[in-house]
């Protein structure tokens, strides 16, 4: 995998573990640390991790290499 798989797989476990804190305790871990749902780093960080959602789509469809240990 390159950066930009990593970076959207990092981001995305991030935003499910968002999700997961807002369903168990309801608490938005990403609006309180940027200042609430409706300020602009908020909605950035959003977006940031809805695009590397979308970017991680195409990760299912990639081809997988074989790793050296299992040649």
């Amino acid at each position: 995998m390159n950066f930009l798989d990593n970076l959207a797989l990092t981001l995305v476990i991030i935003g499910a573990v968002n999700w997961g804190s807002i369903g168990i305790f309801g608490f938005d871990f990403v609006s309180a640390i940027f200042g609430g749902s409706g300020s602009v780093f908020t909605r950035i960080i959003f977006t940031l991790v809805g695009i590397a959602g979308l970017w991680t789509i195409g990760l299912l469809f990639k081809d997988k290499e074989p790793s050296s240990a299992m040649q």
